[in-house]
């Protein structure tokens, strides 16, 4: 019977996304040339706590992790990366890149087998590039436009296409299926740290350069989406007679 319950669970759980998937388009149709940010001063309130969650606790661990031995590091980073090819397989069969998901797939096969479950990266130097894709990329893709800009909790930067998007990743990622729940959970704070880890370099150049963090961090994070989105190569945005007005 608890099989059973289980199964109906996570067909529920992929039939949802599929909704997501089919009537978002006609939601979230807006352009992509500006950032709405309308909950700006609600986003500013959960930035500065993320802010304070992120010196006190995050950023600590972080890096008593990077005292860990390197190829130890690397291999935790690997094995991470390999199951998120599952997702991107997934979302290159969701946007059509029917090539790149046979590239992504044999990436798969290769690391888990050969790697040993993706703890050494053999794809690569055997000339199968790293591909990421996530739902939101694939709404995105179809021409699901970002919605409002949006700070969430512990998280951090995103937008309502992004959350959205972020659900549907979480429905898929494969450690989400893993059991007992407390091995389950115990990896998925591993994955936090290591992937918190990989980003102190960042912080600490947002930290000397942005006057203002949360605008920084907010236009960094559009750049980036769309930079995604458009596979490396987003349309370059040509401005109007009011906006040299407002440059001068």
């Amino acid at each position: 019977m608890n099989n059973i319950l289980r199964k109906f669970k996570h067909l529920t759980r992929f039939t949802s996304v599929g909704l997501v998937l089919l009537f978002a388009p006609t939601v979230f149709a807006d352009s992509d040339n500006e950032i709405a940010d309308p909950l700006e001063p609600l986003n500013r309130q959960i930035f500065k706590f993320n802010e304070v969650v992120d010196e006190h606790i995050a950023i600590p661990v972080a890096e008593t992790w990077q005292h860990i031995p390197s190829p130890i590091r690397i291999g935790v980073d690997n094995f991470f990366s390999n199951l998120d090819d599952i997702m991107t397989i997934i979302n290159d069969l969701l946007q059509f890149k029917f090539e790149q998901s046979v590239s992504d797939s044999a990436r798969f096969v290769t690391n888990s087998s050969f790697g040993l479950l993706g703890f050494f990266d053999v794809a690569s130097e055997w000339g199968m590039p790293k591909h990421d894709e996530r739902f939101a990329d694939t709404l995105g893709y179809w021409g699901v436009g970002n919605g409002a800009y949006l700070v969430i909790p512990i998280w951090g930067p995103s937008s309502i296409r992004d959350g959205i998007g972020l659900i549907g990743d979480i429905q898929v990622y494969p450690l989400g299926y893993y059991y007992p729940v407390a091995h389950r959970n115990s990896l998925q704070v591993l994955k936090m740290v290591n992937a918190r880890a990989n980003l102190l370099d960042a912080t600490e150049l947002t930290s000397e350069l942005a006057f203002d963090p949360y605008t920084f961090t907010r236009d960094s994070y559009y750049q980036y989406r769309q930079n995604r989105i458009y596979d490396g190569n987003p349309p370059v945005q040509i401005l109007d007679d009011s906006d040299i007005e407002n440059l001068e």
